[in-house]
């Protein structure tokens, strides 16, 4: 068993200004191999900002407070590093890649997270399996990376990617944003597929209750103004599905 642990983390941006905002307010989690923990909150609450900064984004300055891997610290790590390690964020905004077609990147990024190439005839046949089981078209092996592809298209891809990769732990931004119900049930069971099939903790960030119809969330962690305002199971997303957050930002509650 791995564990992702996060302690007491505290995280700025400056801003187009040129001010310091405090983001994250002393955020502490501890995630576990094999357990899905779910993050809900309002917009601006700090979600997406744990999971940039957990990946390494450059933008995020942490202030204090620690994040490691299995005792390693990960603050220290460089981005390549981090996925090395076996952290994997699913973007809320994946990017186009222009001139890389899908078939040289997911290659090229599987040797560099394991060090070796995979072998060529097994690797072709786990991307084609993959693929198809995510209902991504065969062809979009040679086109460019995100290049033209539709808001659930470049979803499907990054959780291609989840299901190639098999990280430790995946960070999943908003991966539900902007999908239909078909698209949110091929990507959710692409999630549970590498759960099932190997030793990954999930981080799951969403506004919505739906997609935790498909992934089943141990925990369920609600977020406002930067902190853990409450902390509990599955039930809590049916309650917050009921009463919306109105409880929280009109008392502003701190961190449980």
């Amino acid at each position: 068993m791995s564990t992702l642990e996060i302690k007491d983390l505290h995280v700025s941006i400056e801003t187009e200004q040129g001010v310091k905002k405090q983001i994250l307010k002393g955020v502490s989690l501890t995630i576990n191999t094999g357990e899905t923990h779910a993050i809900m909150g309002p917009n601006g609450s700090g979600k997406s900002t744990l999971a940039s900064t957990i990946a390494g984004h450059p933008r995020y300055t942490v202030d204090s407070g620690s994040i490691t891997l299995d005792g390693e610290d990960v603050l220290a790590m460089s981005v390549d590093e981090r996925a090395r390690a076996g952290l994997f964020l699913a973007m809320q905004y994946p990017v186009e890649v222009p001139g890389v077609t899908m078939t040289n990147f997911l290659r090229t990024a599987k040797t560099a997270l394991d060090g070796e190439a995979p072998s060529l005839r097994h690797w072709t046949k786990d991307v084609k399996s993959a693929m198809s089981q995510l209902r991504i078209d065969a062809d979009f092996a040679q086109r460019n990376v995100n290049e033209g592809f539709s808001g659930g298209e470049k979803k499907r891809v990054e959780i291609l990617q989840l299901e190639l990769f098999h990280p430790k732990f995946a960070i999943l931004d908003e991966t539900d944003s902007g999908l239909d119900v078909d698209a949110l049930k091929v990507v959710s069971e692409g999630v549970n597929r590498e759960h099932e099939n190997g030793n990954m903790g999930t981080l799951l960030i969403t506004h919505y209750t739906r997609i935790l119809r498909y992934i089943k969330p141990d925990f369920v962690h609600v977020f406002v103004d930067g902190r853990i305002a409450e902390q509990g199971g599955p039930e809590l997303a049916d309650r917050l599905e009921e009463e919306g957050y109105d409880r929280f930002t009109k008392t502003g509650a701190v961190s449980a």
